[in-house]
């Protein structure tokens, strides 16, 4: 691991916490549930090695960032805000932006709502919404899904996700991954202690709860108005997804190109939802890869 500077700035109102290192064009690492900045501690040693400066934060409701109260907090209005206020807080007009899980879902909004802000996207193992709002109504994908209608309860998830010292968590990160030894027991009291954290569990379960508020809405409006959700990305986008997912199914893969033109898809069939480390080299190499291509090198003056 390079040498990591660990900040925070107030961005979109909340102070978030971040890690960052390297130098060079910015590129913008999104974590998922539950985890926190570390999880992407197999990706920033390459891409800073390969000449980005890297920086990842914990989102807000995580680990070191403010947990701001209510569900309201946690719309994908405010998620999408943290990200175009990180770049800009990084002096920057456009980054790559890397997402996994609840991180990918907030860059394929990042990508629709504020093209012009992104250089190329990657995303890991998160459907794209347009793909996912299809599949959601098939009841394959609705008995995968379980967890997030079960997260509409209050109060009752935090309460079982921290029994016996967190065991449920413990057990997410020990059982779901293909690679046994993707996660060390360090790797897992690291996740353990940021989920611990005042507030964080129901921070990161809003993330949830608003979506699926969100979800009502756009269908009432849909119903009511005839209004419709534009879900097209503009961007360059690499889809890199790990086959074994036992949440999402390998299908929500297909079909995306209707709202992608420029899109790359990588399956990866030895890797679960955890793709990130349990196929770490593959993943650093699809992403250098993905991020060279085309760029600029002063020293040649090509593109």
């Amino acid at each position: 691991m390079p040498e990591l500077i660990h900040g925070g700035a107030i961005i979109n109102g909340v102070r978030l916490h971040y890690a960052e290192a390297g130098d060079g064009p910015l590129v913008v690492l999104l974590h998922g549930f539950p985890e926190f900045w570390y999880s992407w501690r197999e990706q920033i040693p390459t891409l800073v090695e390969a000449g980005y400066r890297v920086v990842a934060p914990d989102l807000r409701g995580y680990n070191s960032s403010e947990k701001p109260n209510g569900v309201e907090q946690y719309s994908l209005d405010k998620l999408v805000g943290d990200v175009v206020g990180l770049i800009d807080h990084f002096g920057e007009e456009r980054a790559h932006i890397v997402g996994h899980d609840w991180g990918g879902v907030i860059t394929w909004e990042v990508a629709i709502r504020h093209p012009e802000r992104v250089k190329k996207l990657a995303v890991l193992n998160a459907p794209h919404p347009g793909r996912f709002r299809e599949a959601v109504r098939t009841p394959d994908q609705l008995r995968r899904s379980w967890y997030a209608l079960f997260f509409q309860l209050p109060w009752l998830p935090e309460r079982l996700l921290s029994v016996r010292d967190y065991t449920p968590i413990r057990e997410l990160f020990r059982n779901a991954p293909e690679t046994p030894d993707a996660f060390s027991e360090s790797d897992v009291r690291r996740y353990v202690e940021a989920a611990a954290q005042p507030g964080a569990l129901k921070g990161a379960i809003n993330y949830y709860r608003a979506l699926f508020r969100d979800g009502v809405a756009r269908e009432l409006r849909t119903l009511f108005d005839g209004s419709t959700q534009d879900f097209d990305v503009e961007v360059p986008t690499l889809l890199i997804w790990g086959d074994e997912d036992s949440a999402l199914g390998t299908e929500l893969t297909e079909g995306v190109e209707r709202w992608v033109p420029d899109i790359r898809i990588e399956r990866l069939p030895d890797a679960s939802h955890w793709v990130q480390n349990d196929a770490p080299e593959r993943v650093n190499d699809l992403l250098v890869e993905y991020f060279e291509a085309n760029r600029f090198h002063p020293e040649n003056g090509r593109e």
